[in-house]
């Protein structure tokens, strides 16, 4: 019998190794996706975190270097009137016999006052008359006596520090003019030096008062509208003789001045075991004194500037720094990042303060704490 073999049909086994494959590269890409990302998210984190550590490193706020113009300036109270008063004082011994009114004003060779009907005569000068002057006498007051004769017309002597026969016979021929007695000799209270014409301010005394010598008889200033100032002794550099200032004056007009003397003036404690107290008295002269005629006595605002540097490169006082090596130096900052410059320090002035240094320059950033 003949059996006949049947072949069973080939299994063909690659398309499910096909299949296999595909699952493992798909996989494979799923992982490598999620790798991906997660590889992203670490750099975003890392770029996120850096952004913020740079961030954090910048000051908290900036400002900009400025070109400006920075005055060592301040405005003080001060008081516009005729300046300080002083007082004249009797050296001779009499009857006052004539006085002027308050508010008279009185130039060169006018008399003051008057004593058993005799003048006590102005002249200009600052030294104050300590002596009689006759024929042989030296010194700065001979001089001042000289030019005031000569001022008032006298001549036939030479205006120096000596006291010649010259200058004797001029001051007789001035005493015959006043009715006195020509003696050539000037005797000590005949005349009042005061450095101008003066105001009269107030009276001390009443005509027919017996008078002598260290007896007031009134009070006077200069016929010059000007501003008395109190200051602190720490702004006495304010207070230069001859620095320029500006007043501005109760109608808000402003006129400017110079400060034409300053005195320091101790004043001792009102009650027993205070310290006393040490200013100094500041009067400014008035460059126009046709701005301030309607003003007798009247509050002023006074501007006084110590020194001015123009046109120089500034940052607020905040955003200096001490540096380790010594000396002051600002944060720069450049867009990210931030250095440290050394720097020169000028004027300080309003909270800014002048500065210089390599690599500084108008526009530059500079960090300012908080």
């Amino acid at each position: 019998m003949t059996v006949t073999e049947v072949a069973e049909p080939a299994t063909d086994s690659r398309p499910p190794r096909r299949r296999r494959r595909r699952g493992v590269t798909a996989l494979l890409v799923a992982v490598g996706v999620a790798c991906a990302a997660v590889a992203v998210l670490i750099v975003r984190e890392t770029s996120s975190s850096a952004a913020e550590s740079a961030a954090s490193d910048l000051p908290p706020n900036t400002a900009q270097v400025a070109r400006r113009t920075l005055r060592d300036a301040q405005t003080v109270d001060g008081q516009l009137g005729y300046g300080t008063a002083r007082t004249a004082t009797s050296r001779l011994a009499g009857t006052l016999t004539r006085l002027p009114d308050s508010g008279a004003q009185i130039s060169r060779g006018k008399a003051v006052y008057m004593i058993d009907n005799e003048p006590v005569v102005l002249m200009y000068g600052s030294v104050p008359a300590y002596r009689s002057l006759t024929v042989g006498a030296e010194g700065p007051d001979v001089a001042q006596l000289e030019r005031n004769l000569r001022a008032l017309g006298y001549s036939g002597f030479t205006v120096d520090d000596t006291y010649t026969s010259s200058t004797a016979e001029a001051v007789t021929e001035w005493q015959d003019d006043l009715g006195l007695d020509e003696t050539g000799t000037v005797e000590l209270g005949r005349v009042l030096f005061a450095p101008a014409a003066v105001r009269v301010d107030g009276l001390q005394a009443s005509v027919g008062d017996p008078t002598g010598p260290g007896r007031p008889v009134l009070t006077y200033t200069g016929t010059a509208k000007e501003v008395t100032v109190e200051l602190d002794t720490a702004d006495q550099r304010l207070a230069k003789k001859g620095a320029a200032v500006t007043v501005a004056l109760p109608d808000g007009q402003t006129i400017d001045g110079r400060v034409a003397s300053s005195t320091t003036v101790i004043e001792p404690g009102s009650q027993q075991g205070e310290d006393p107290t040490t200013t100094v008295e500041v009067v400014v002269a008035l460059t126009d004194q046709q701005a301030a005629k309607d003003y007798v006595l009247a509050s002023v605002d006074v501007t006084f500037t110590a020194s001015e540097r123009a046109n120089v490169l500034t940052v607020p006082v905040g955003a200096l720094v001490a540096l380790a090596e010594g000396g002051f130096g600002v944060e720069v900052v450049d867009g990210g990042t931030t250095r440290y410059v050394p720097v020169r320090t000028g004027l300080f002035s309003g909270g800014q303060v002048e500065i210089s240094g390599s690599g500084i320059r108008e526009g530059t950033v500079v960090g300012v704490p908080k």
